[in-house]
């Protein structure tokens, strides 16, 4: 009977280990796309008034593009604002597409933060969000100049997992890019 006695510390020291060894494994919180290798999904076919429409056509120009899903109204959007702006003053080529958001306020946000995009789409009721496979802004992909994905990012564009995650992945299609 005494030997009962040690299972529940035994059982809570396996618990223990199982936790330990999760929360310390190579990927933790990375979200693998499935989309890739494959063609980018569909994009929405809206605009914000005074932007040019971001349209499939732009993702197949022989040039690797950005594309950022952001809102107006997402702190973490707003965090990585000025990395976006940053890199488009870097000459990546960068797109927006502005979901679940105001138009108005999306517009007004713009002109008080800058436009880092060449191009925009809008999906104000996040349908064509879920075709991307993005649960929430903001999200940010890496597209070939083929149109196919080669890179999902998950959260803000800022800290250690941008610098060590994405940087890394925009650097090597910038590389493998045809000049």
């Amino acid at each position: 009977m005494r030997w009962l006695l040690v299972l529940p510390p035994l059982g809570f020291a396996c618990l223990l280990a199982v936790f330990w060894f999760g929360m310390n494994r190579d990927g933790q919180g990375v979200l693998p796309s499935t989309f890739i290798g494959r063609e980018a999904p569909v994009l929405p076919d809206t605009a914000l008034p005074g932007t040019p429409l971001l349209v499939a056509a732009d993702l197949r120009k022989g040039e690797v593009t950005v594309v950022n899903f952001w809102a107006s109204w997402c702190p973490p959007c707003r965090a990585e604002h000025p990395v976006l702006k940053r890199m488009a003053a870097d000459g990546v080529r960068l797109a927006g597409i502005n979901i679940m958001d105001k138009e108005a306020d999306a517009i007004n946000y713009l002109a008080a933060e800058g436009n880092p995009f060449f191009a925009i789409a809008t999906d104000p009721a996040g349908r064509n969000r879920v075709e991307w496979g993005v649960a929430a802004p903001p999200e940010t992909f890496i597209i070939d100049g083929d149109g196919k994905v080669l890179f999902k990012f998950t959260g803000p564009l800022v800290g250690t997992d941008y610098e060590n995650r994405f940087v890394p992945a925009l650097e090597a299609a910038l590389k493998a890019a045809p000049k």
